[in-house]
């Protein structure tokens, strides 16, 4: 099974973690003591990481609850770290799926939205390096049919990995290349379908209903496709990532969150916001520009992430 080494993901949370633990240690250790007003600045600390009201009141009445009144001195600041780690891994849920353990159907489709702008296109190639490496064989379908760069740059993707790619002319029916591509991975006994879609804003109701089509055009070769519809945010928009996230579920029923650019971003947190407000899991991050630059998402190591020292 494709495991990546969890270097990139401590990597790309070292800023959310100095912004939110390192303003959390550096409190707790100033007061020195975890009372009421002291416990109301973490809750605005975590906020301020972008994990959003809900979930900064759900980790911070955690840790009231398990630490209330007790004396921390610079040199035991864990007992403070090991309840924020425990609370968040709490919200966060049990332990994943796995990738390689969600496959299913010949092909397994996977549907890949997104707004303009979070790079989307990238992490479809991400992706599909992932499942090569799995010793899957992957087909790609650039169902951007809007922008001449999404499929060149997927073409360019597809041809470093060695996976198939269907395409069709620019400005054609993103539908009907989100058809061909399933029927050709049958055709070609591939294991994974993954279909890149334009990006389009979540406001724009228009575009939302292409993607419904799109699902539909799918499920004319495979009724139970896609088998996953992946949501692709780019960290760096905090806040924003909850909005889109709720129009894109309404939209196409979104089964996880691919949380792309995560390297060099101070709102880490929204993971928690997204989770807290629509019960929806992430299951990959991007932390860097390659190909090879994905993680699988793992709440406890995310938990740890957020809390460890440098």
């Amino acid at each position: 099974m494709f495991r990546k080494p969890l270097a990139g993901l401590r990597r790309g949370l070292e800023k959310t973690r100095d912004g939110m633990f390192g303003r959390v240690r550096e409190l707790v250790t100033r007061k020195a003591r975890l009372d009421a007003t002291t416990l109301d600045e973490i809750e605005d600390i975590l906020i301020g990481s972008d994990m959003g009201t809900d979930a900064a009141a759900q980790i911070t009445d955690g840790v009231r609850r398990r630490l209330h009144g007790t004396s921390i001195s610079a040199e035991e600041i864990e007992p403070v770290s090991q309840a924020i780690r425990e609370e968040v891994l709490a919200l966060l849920g049990g332990a994943p799926v796995m990738a390689a353990e969600r496959l299913r159907g010949t092909p397994h489709v996977i549907l890949v939205v997104g707004v303009n702008g979070t790079g989307k296109t990238t992490s479809v190639g991400k992706l599909a390096w992932m499942y090569q490496s799995m010793g899957k064989k992957v087909i790609l379908g650039a169902a951007d049919t809007y922008r001449a760069a999404a499929t060149e740059q997927l073409a360019i993707w597809a041809e470093r990995i060695g996976a198939t790619l269907v395409r069709q002319k620019h400005g054609a029916d993103p539908a009907a290349v989100a058809f061909d591509t399933v029927q050709a991975a049958r055709a070609r006994d591939a294991d994974v379908a993954l279909i890149d879609t334009a990006g389009r804003l979540h406001t724009k109701t228009n575009l939302m209903q292409e993607l419904s089509k799109i699902r539909r055009a799918v499920q004319k070769v495979d009724a139970e496709s896609p088998h996953e519809t992946l949501l692709v945010l780019d960290a760096n928009t905090g806040q924003n990532g909850l909005a889109q996230a709720r129009e894109f579920m309404a939209a196409v029923q979104v089964t996880g969150l691919f949380l792309a650019k995560l390297d060099g971003t101070a709102k880490g947190g929204i993971v928690l916001a997204i989770r807290k407000a629509l019960d929806v899991p992430v299951q990959f991050v991007g932390v860097g520009e390659g190909l090879e630059d994905i993680e699988e998402f793992d709440p406890e190591s995310f938990a740890q992430a957020l809390v460890e020292r440098r």
